[in-house]
């Protein structure tokens, strides 16, 4: 059974403004809130439809799903309901590959480059302060539990990026080929906007542009932030 005032508390839990009042955020599905609950994040109360395997006994309820409806943003909700305490913003870390991003506004685009931070070992992500919140739903929803195992840290990038020694590697159009580009292991990777591109405030900042050559149709304007993401990840772990 959920009461009047769970039920005001979790669905105003998908805006972001009620989220960092109250310090929490909302997982669906069980292969995600598992993954969740296996990592030093807190539960602080899990709703189910049915019996799964995992979940702590004494911060879990049993629902019906008339109920998980009313909490859920899914069209079609899952069985599993989590509603977890937000992790203590911990400081940038400062070594190894840092990924950036500039204005990534598409939900689904930033849950998938949580993830592909966890797949290629970049445990640093910086976001600046017009990136969609990771903490919303949706993007929770596409990490698949990555969310746990990567820094994310929202900051004023063009002031982080001013204050860097580090080599800065912005993903533009016009390029050098990644192809062709000796890439540093300490660095950061700055990838920009889905209609925009990298802001001409961060470029500015850049010390080295890559592209990503286009071997097909010419009528292909340019991949989705998430793909080219994951291939210049590919690239930086190659070299």
């Amino acid at each position: 059974m959920v009461s009047k005032n769970e039920l005001k508390l979790i669905t105003s839990l998908h805006q972001k403004k009620y989220r960092n009042k109250h310090q929490l955020f909302i997982a669906e599905g069980a292969k995600g809130v598992l993954e969740l609950l296996d990592s030093e994040l807190q539960p602080y109360k899990i709703f189910k439809t049915r019996d799964i395997d995992g979940l702590p006994l004494d911060k879990t309820v049993q629902i019906s799903a008339g109920e998980m409806k009313k909490l859920s943003s899914l069209k079609t909700p899952s069985e599993v309901l989590a509603v977890f305490h937000m992790p203590e913003e911990k400081n940038e870390k400062g070594e190894g590959l840092i990924l950036a991003l500039d204005d990534v506004r598409d939900p689904g685009n930033l849950g998938t480059i949580i993830r592909l931070c966890d797949w290629f070992g970049v445990s640093q992500l910086l976001c600046s302060e017009n990136t969609v919140d990771c903490y919303n739903p949706k993007v929770v929803q596409a990490t698949m539990g990555s969310l746990a195992r990567v820094q994310i840290n929202y900051v004023d990038l063009e002031n982080y990026l001013g204050s860097t020694d580090k080599p800065i590697y912005g993903a533009i159009m016009e390029g050098g080929n990644v192809y062709d580009s000796t890439l540093a292991k300490d660095a950061i990777l700055v990838m920009g906007n889905e209609s925009n591109g990298i802001s001409s405030s961060i470029l500015k900042k850049v010390t080295n542009t890559l592209s990503i050559p286009r071997f097909g149709s010419r009528q292909t304007e340019s991949l989705n932030v998430a793909t080219a993401t994951a291939i210049l990840l590919s690239e930086f772990r190659r070299s």
